[in-house]
């Protein structure tokens, strides 16, 4: 590596003018990742792409990297219909045309791993909500039916172990075996502790197997959407990511199908034969992952970290139409990676999410919508709405069938979502249906006192499902899907691995945390207040959102690096001038301009993107 400096003060490193000052400053580096490549001529991309192909066993595919580093320059993919057209073949033209206006015609390969990352997505929904049936019956076979804390203990054992060691584990997987392996590790994981479920005999054994399933749940919650995101062409990226939360659900109804399908499975020589199989049946997911994971090529990317060049074109070539699109995807995850190893900080990154105020807000606001993800109050529903049906005046049976409805309702309405996150936006979701949430769980727990005693009254029952389905409808579309998108593009690149672990070990935590508590919540502040208290958090979520919570729809790396460079005084000031618009434009009706951001912003450098940094330091408020 040659690094020389100008009078300018540009530093060129591997022939990538870099800033002096952004050397010192994240926040700078920030954005010259956006695309470092970007304002070079056309002879030295092209070099550049040949450099790359002659220094790492490429050379057959000379040409097509050559193509590769012009495209990769591109902040727009039609563009190249602006360059020399004699550069590109026919072909060229009508794949790199089609990847715009055909963006859903990608390889089967690419098709098959989409496959693979929802079938796993749904073994973590599975995971999660096969307990909720199989809470009537265990219970009172172990004896603890009146002991609020130890349901509690049992039921969130899985998240306690992804708080404290799962989701930890993840950067330390992904190093050793990679995305694919770390895939089937956890799902083998997975397969294991659920048939280990099956035959435990005590609550403290079946507390155990279920500490153990979270080595399966942690690891795989980080590692899959990372997985989907890497190996996607960026046109539908978004949307592929998505597929996680949206087969989460898949997998929590098909676990209340299960419920339903072996509540009256009994025998006379095993005890709990129905519970039993209910949670066993959590382990045919993750058993056809584990044969099917070999089959999808491993995350380009990955392949590049440990320096296997040619095993990474080859993986891009099975996910990609032609070998120029492989050839330009390659060529800029290696001029990215380039980028990260000179900003390896060791420790120093984590304070500085912390001390760098552009970081700093982007965890402020991944903290809270993966607090929120929890604390609106979906998972009390998605782990104990068979109990809290019960406890409505539902039999059994239909308790079971209620609380299939609810798995239903809960994955039809994530299907808009693909649509809605990029066009209605990430904030305005929460914003929209925060309020909503609020509502439908008040009105839930005030149908606790609908003829409160009468057990079977058809009104309270009637009543009470509407809530809990209303409910779903509201969280599907918005704290479902918003949590894990939004924290995986908040993030600046060189701290995101942190960033990402962080946020997962936030979600699993007060999952743990909710999971334990509520069955003394419920005993103690009854159910109208129990769920007036998560009534009162999704409140709490709305103004959070309002405040503090920049839009990342449709945002580059550069505009969000703008977008959080805004100091929280100045978009808290914006969010409470959106109250006044809303009141007098929906409600007075008078057509006046909606607040703009920009409006509000403090300007962090005033004459040039770049400055000294000893006469213009970088702001940490």
């Amino acid at each position: 590596m040659s690094n020389t400096t100008d009078k300018e003060g540009f530093i060129a490193i591997d022939d990538i003018m870099t800033p002096r000052s952004a050397i010192e400053n994240p926040q700078q580096v920030n954005a010259k990742l956006g695309n470092p490549l970007q304002g070079k001529s056309l002879e030295d991309l092209q070099e550049m792409g040949q450099a790359y192909a002659n220094e790492h066993g490429l050379q057959p595919y000379t040409e097509e990297f050559r193509k590769g580093a012009v495209l990769a320059s591109l902040d727009e993919p039609l563009k190249f219909k602006e360059l020399q057209q004699e550069m590109f073949t026919a072909q060229d033209v009508i794949i790199l045309d089609e990847e715009v206006t055909k963006k859903w015609r990608q390889p089967a390969v690419l098709y098959h791993m989409v496959v693979m990352c929802s079938v796993a997505a749904a073994v973590q929904g599975m995971d999660e909500s096969v307990i909720n049936g199989a809470n009537l019956f265990f219970f009172k076979q172990f004896g603890i039916e009146d002991n609020e804390w130890l349901k509690g203990i049992v039921n969130s054992a899985p998240y306690l172990c992804c708080f404290t060691l799962g989701c930890w584990l993840t950067a330390p997987f992904n190093k050793w075996f990679g995305r694919r392996n770390t895939i089937m590790i956890t799902c083998f994981i997975s397969a294991a502790t659920c048939l280990w479920q099956a035959f435990t005999n005590n609550w403290w054994h079946l507390f155990i197997a279920r500490f153990f399933l979270g080595l399966g749940i942690g690891p795989k919650s980080s590692t899959v959407p990372i997985y989907a995101a890497e190996c996607s062409p960026p046109a539908i990226r978004g949307a592929l990511v998505m597929m996680w939360q949206m087969w989460t659900a898949f997998g929590i109804m098909i676990g209340c199908v299960m419920g339903v399908a072996f509540m009256n499975v009994h025998s006379d020589s095993i005890e709990g034969l129905n519970w039993r199989l209910m949670l066993a049946s959590a382990m045919v997911p993750p058993i056809i992952v584990c044969c099917q994971v070999y089959f999808c090529p491993e995350s380009p990317r990955y392949l590049m970290s440990k320096g296997q060049h040619t095993k990474a074109f080859e993986s891009l070539c099975r996910l990609r139409r032609s070998k120029t699109q492989a050839a330009r995807d390659l060529f800029y995850m290696h001029v990215l990676l380039q980028n990260e190893s000179r900003m390896a900080r060791g420790f120093k990154k984590i304070t500085e999410m912390f001390t760098v105020g552009r970081n700093r807000r982007a965890m402020i606001a991944s903290e809270i919508v993966m607090f929120m993800q929890q604390f609106c109050g979906i998972n009390v529903i998605a782990y104990y709405s068979s109990t809290i049906f019960v406890n409505a005046g539902f039999s059994h049976l239909n308790a079971l069938l209620a609380s299939l409805g609810f798995g239903i309702i809960n994955f039809l309405f994530a299907l808009p979502a693909v649509y809605t996150i990029d066009t209605f936006g990430r904030r305005n979701l929460l914003l929209t249906t925060f309020p909503c949430m609020a509502i439908c769980l008040l009105f839930t727990g005030f149908c606790f006192w609908i003829d409160a005693g009468e057990a079977t009254s058809p009104a309270r029952i009637g009543c009470i499902a509407l809530g809990i389905y209303m409910f779903a409808i509201f969280y599907s579309p918005g704290e479902g899907p918003v949590p894990f998108t939004y924290s995986a593009e908040a993030y600046p690149l060189y701290i995101r691995d942190i960033g990402m672990s962080l946020a997962t070990a936030t979600t699993w935590g007060f999952n743990w945390l909710l999971a334990v508590t509520w069955f003394s919540l419920e005993k103690k502040f009854t159910s109208q207040g129990a769920f007036a208290f998560y009534a009162a958090w999704n409140i709490f979520g709305f103004f959070a959102t309002l405040f503090c919570l920049p839009e990342t729809k449709g945002k580059t790396l550069e505009e969000l690096d703008a977008v959080f460079s805004v100091s929280s005084k100045a978009h808290a000031r914006y969010g409470a001038a959106q109250i006044p618009y809303f009141f007098k434009r929906y409600f007075l009706f008078q057509k006046i301009q909606p607040p703009q951001l920009e409006d509000y912003e403090d300007k962090l450098y005033e004459n040039s993107n770049y400055v000294n940094a000893e006469r213009d330091p970088v702001r940490r408020v």
